[in-house]
């Protein structure tokens, strides 16, 4: 068999409550901002808790040509704003001649709720000849991904990944694979969530919202006061290239894909208490796929998102594979700060971790101030933290049994 390709990340496009790029996003991880506000995109009177990552003031018509997205929902528009700016960010010019060696792979398993809601709403109350057919495409749970393609003419593979909270992560990666394999020279790889009423409604009946007991809502991961996380919205987009044609198009290399794994624990439950074997699991193949050992890791950008049972989760998986070395490496959450972008988490998780590799420092986890006895790593409280970083491990974890983790590395 010959030998794999090496998996490189050539840029990245970012929307999210902490702005709009992405080294205005690593900026704002840097200064530890928080993204949250009021909610203004629905009524959220109805609720305990007004409060969510919403992207505010957020205009697609600054990346994208009106003519072409004048049906398109939310996420479709966040994703494929976020897209444009991987692509312009990367250097990439997409021709006739290398079309075909383009793909797609965005995580995304809510995305089209709202669609669904309202195109039925109106077939149920004016019936079904009543019904606009152009918006009958964003209720389908691909339609992120195909705008893409469509949009930016990329005719190579396209994919969605539906994997709940490791959608992001995964969708990472599925590309990465098919690069290795030689089916494709370029992925933009992502994932998107959008801030809506439905899915919102989904999160804060099943109490997973903090403040859904009428407290004030904090995302704290790790913190002993954690009850829930903030539920938030954003497209994060990282372009991956094999290693052999970046650099014979003299493209400046950000990070490499040193290696990933995945692991589903059957007995998963939403309050994660026989989750970590899953996740120790993935954390080791990730290891053994970029012939690591846990000391060679220096920091771990934590799924972490603020509720009781993942983050003692995350901490007890960690100890239990990286053992001594467990009390050493920094662990964050950037979800202190960006809040749960769901379908988007892993991929904003990665590109966090590649800007502790390009910008020399490790994001903070804020809002913490209350040690938690079964939490008690270094969490990174409050300030970020100057380190060279080598290598980064990027978890995630869903509650329904899904692990991931994937190793990224600074280019050789």
């Amino acid at each position: 068999m010959d030998k794999l390709r090496d998996v490189v990340i050539t840029g990245a496009g970012v929307i999210s409550p902490l702005g709009e790029g992405r080294k205005i996003f690593w900026d704002a991880l840097r200064d530890g901002r928080g993204g949250f506000s009021e909610i203004t995109l629905f009524d959220s009177s109805k609720f305990n808790v007004p409060v969510a990552g919403e992207i505010k003031d957020f205009n697609p018509l600054n990346y994208l040509e009106k003519r072409k997205i004048r049906d398109l929902d939310r996420s479709t528009l966040l994703v494929c704003s976020a897209a444009r700016l991987a692509i312009e960010d990367a250097g990439i010019a997409i021709t006739n001649d290398n079309t075909d060696d383009i793909g797609v792979s965005i995580g995304s398993t809510f995305g089209s709720l709202h669609s669904i809601s309202q195109f039925d709403m109106t077939g149920l109350k004016e019936g079904p000849r009543f019904v606009n057919p152009s918006h009958f495409p964003n209720t389908v749970i691909n339609s992120p991904a195909s705008r893409v393609s469509i949009l930016f003419n990329i005719k190579g593979f396209n994919t969605t990944i539906s994997t709940g909270f490791c959608a992001g992560l995964d969708s990472i990666i599925y590309a990465s694979d098919l690069i290795k394999l030689n089916r494709a020279e370029i992925v933009l790889a992502g994932g998107v969530e959008e801030l809506c009423e439905e899915t919102f409604l989904c999160f804060h009946t099943l109490e997973y919202l903090s403040g859904c007991d009428g407290s004030e809502p904090i995302s704290c991961p790790y913190d002993k006061r954690r009850k829930g996380f903030i539920f938030s919205e954003g497209a994060a987009v990282l372009v991956l290239e094999s290693r052999e044609h970046a650099l014979k198009r003299g493209a400046s290399i950000l990070a490499r894909i040193a290696g990933y794994g995945n692991a589903f624990e059957p007995e998963g439950d939403i309050g994660f208490d026989k989750m970590s074997r899953g996740l120790e699991l993935a954390i080791r193949e990730a290891l053994r796929d970029a012939s690591l050992e846990p000391e060679d890791i220096d920091y771990i950008c934590g799924t972490a998102n603020s509720t009781p049972g993942l983050d003692r989760m995350e901490t007890e998986a960690i100890k239990n594979v990286f053992k001594d070395h467990a009390f050493r490496v920094p662990v964050s959450s950037i979800k202190s700060m960006l809040g749960e972008t769901f379908s988007a988490a892993g991929s904003f998780g990665l590109l966090a971790a590649a800007g502790s590799i390009v910008e020399g420092f490790i994001p903070p986890t804020i809002n913490y101030q209350v040690k938690d006895p079964l939490c008690d790593l270094d969490y990174v409280p409050n300030r970020a933290r100057t380190l060279k970083v080598n290598r980064a491990l990027v978890l995630s974890s869903d509650p329904y049994g899904q692990n991931s983790a994937v190793i990224i590395e600074r280019p050789l």
